[in-house]
């Protein structure tokens, strides 16, 4: 859907280049065109810092921030401006300075979704390198990732009512050798007299740094390394992805570019920090864009008022784009819109794991606007395609590559060495290189087949690429499960299983959630003669899994676990027959006084994999009854990404 030049203006404000217009991307020739340009001579800003004070150049009064603490539509927000935004950030790298922080050293961040945390972030950005770090991980693979991190200094929430933040925090504190400070921020006044490492509070001392320089004189350079994101599992030593200032102000670029941020522009913001999505694709590209993020209270979009009062606060702010993970939108999508006005909308996005098409049509159908769908990761510092608002939108794609950037579908061999590009349509593991794509992760060893050739990283991801270039992820070449976002390594739960003296092969796969995309399942294959229950492995299981996001749902005990012909688990026909049981549950009621219903899951060509819907006829089963029955299983099978054909057996059958 191509933009105006009225929609257009006022865009891009970190860009020497392009004078506040918006270019059209509506071939790839216009995107050539950009790319004549070298980037580092079109991007005004060489760091995040920059990024920032440029976006408050535009306004200094307008807000950066404007935090709900309940969410309610009739709320009054606490508003920061970009001016005061600026100078907390500022305070924060002196008072990092202060406590010993250089370009190189680490501090780490255990926050919720406060103001105090975005200027932890990028004032940490500013005075060294920045390692935010999801709070609700379990105590000791927060030690493990500080530990990996090498933290100097540890920011972390107070004691608070419904928050286990602090309780973590004094557990770990004497495991980090490392740590020289730790700074609380938020919550409840603490006792600084604990021991080890000394305890400052934010709120008390932050005042006293100068909100007008960086005391360090640091001149931060494009190639400097500007935060670690943790990611995939934390079994063993926890992988930390390098970003570079680049690589960040990049991607504060190219989400302006792509949907066409600028000034005053407002944007929900529920996504938490230590996601790319939060801090670089919706946090960063709003500020240095001189507009503003509405924070969902400390929680974020785990506040179900967010959810509950989603289209009334996207009027109030009259916010451009709404954007989120897919979990968002489809909850997003279940709350009733008539009566508000939402004619502030020009696009929907979102990110993190497939959006069911369903929910892409609804929304689209209903608001006559483009739903942008996403790709990326962290190791490309968030988006890497995406659908262009100049180009017709296919639903189920995640668009094309963005520019500067190039993805690509490859052949990779049992070595996971690169063995040939793919034709169009054949389906390879997805290969991104650009300016978002890190340089490896911190600990070297693993740098082992994380790139299929220099500069272009391995997605671990299924796609294929059709006749017009649009790029369709078909599944996954590694295990990760992705739950609502989240990402959960199934090592640490099968590791767990295999604790059990009765379990001889266990395997965790995703099973298919109409609302997180994907739960843990596990399944077990038991010992020759040794007897165990279900309940009895799910009780050993969920007192020894890492998070409790990965706890399974399930844990079926099954004859024999599928194996390859050399012997490894074959989990692909594991997630089949999860996604099987998932639809013939969901399917079941349909056929109580209807038609037969048999459903297979198996490899495709085409969509990677495909649910096939075999319906039998009954006698007198008319053409109009078999197409009112296929609107009932398309309606019931419409929230999952997993595509879906219908057969009918005997069609036949009655006339």
């Amino acid at each position: 859907m191509p933009t105006s030049n009225a929609a257009a203006s006022r865009a891009v404000l970190i860009d020497r280049h392009m004078g506040g217009q918006r270019a059209s991307l509506a071939t790839a020739a216009d995107v050539a065109a950009i790319e004549t340009i070298p980037l580092e001579q079109r991007l005004e800003a060489a760091s995040t810092y920059e990024a920032l004070q440029i976006g408050a150049r535009h306004n200094p009064s307008a807000p950066a921030i404007q935090f709900l603490t309940r969410c309610e539509p009739d709320e009054q927000p606490l508003v920061i401006s970009h001016a005061q935004f600026l100078g907390r950030v500022t305070q924060s790298a002196n008072l990092f300075h202060s406590l010993g922080v250089g370009p190189n050293d680490v501090v780490s961040l255990l926050l919720p979704l406060i103001p105090q945390s975005f200027y932890a972030l990028f004032g940490a950005e500013a005075a060294g390198i920045a390692n935010p770090v999801n709070p609700l991980l379990e105590p000791h693979q927060l030690a493990e990732i500080l530990n990996a991190a090498q933290t100097k200094v540890l920011v972390a929430f107070g004691p608070a009512a419904g928050s286990d933040i602090w309780d973590k925090v004094m557990r770990i504190r004497h495991l980090v050798p490392s740590l020289m400070a730790i700074v609380v921020a938020g919550g409840d006044s603490v006792d600084t007299a604990t021991g080890g490492a000394p305890v400052i509070s934010f709120d008390a001392v932050i005042d006293s740094f100068p909100a007008d320089r960086l005391t360090s004189g640091r001149q931060i350079g494009r190639h400097d390394i500007a935060a670690y994101f943790h990611t995939g599992g934390t079994t063993g030593t926890p992988k930390l992805v390098r970003h570079t200032h680049q690589n960040q102000v990049y991607q504060a670029w190219v989400c302006n570019v792509m949907l066409n941020a600028g000034p005053g522009r407002a944007m929900l913001f529920g996504l938490p920090l230590y996601h790319v999505g939060g801090a670089l694709t919706q946090g960063l590209s709003t500020l240095a864009a001189g507009g503003s993020v509405v924070v969902l209270s400390a929680s974020g979009w785990r506040n179900m008022t967010a959810i509950k009062n989603v289209w009334k606060l996207v009027s109030r702010f009259q916010c451009p784009v709404f954007g989120g993970v897919p979990t968002v939108l489809a909850a997003a999508a279940g709350i009733p819109w008539e009566g508000v006005d939402l004619a502030c909308i020009n696009a929907f996005s979102g990110g993190g794991s497939g959006i069911p098409v369903a929910v892409g049509e609804k929304f689209q159908s209903h608001f006559k606007r483009p739903v942008l769908e996403v790709y990326g990761m962290t190791e490309t510092a968030s988006v890497h395609t995406i659908s262009f608002l100049d180009r017709p939108v296919r639903l189920g794609t995640v668009g094309h590559a963005v520019p500067y950037s190039q993805v690509r579908v490859v052949r990779i061999d049992a070595d996971g060495k690169f063995a040939g590009n793919c034709a169009a349509h054949e389906i390879g593991v997805v290969a991104m290189a650009g300016p978002g794509v890190f340089t490896g992760y911190l600990n070297a060893i693993h740098n082992v087949n994380a790139f299929v050739e220099p500069g272009w990283v391995n997605s671990g991801d299924l796609g294929r690429l059709d006749d017009d270039g649009y790029l369709w992820i078909t599944g996954r070449a590694k295990d990760l499960i992705i739950r609502g976002g989240h990402n959960i390594d199934p090592m640490p739960i099968e590791e767990a299983l295999y604790q059990h003296p009765a379990v001889a092969l266990a395997a965790v796969v995703g099973q298919p959630d109409a609302y997180a995309g994907e739960l843990p399942l596990a399944y077990v294959q038991l010992k020759p003669g040794i007897a165990c229950t279900s309940a009895e492995l799910h009780d050993w299981v969920r007192v020894r899994t890492p998070e409790r996001a990965a706890i399974p749902v399930q844990v079926l005990v099954i004859d024999a676990i599928p194996l390859t012909g050399v012997g490894k688990v074959f989990k692909p026909q594991l997630r089949w027959q999860a996604t099987q049981v998932v639809f013939d549950g969901l399917l079941a009621p349909l056929a109580a006084d209807g038609p037969g219903v048999k459903v297979t899951v198996g490899a495709d060509g085409t969509h990677g994999t495909l649910a096939h819907v075999h319906l039998t006829g009954l006698p007198g089963t008319s053409a109009a009854d078999r197409t009112a029955f296929e609107d009932r299983v398309h309606h019931a099978l419409a929230p999952f990404v997993i595509r879906h054909k219908i057969t009918w057996d005997n069609p036949a059958a009655g006339g």
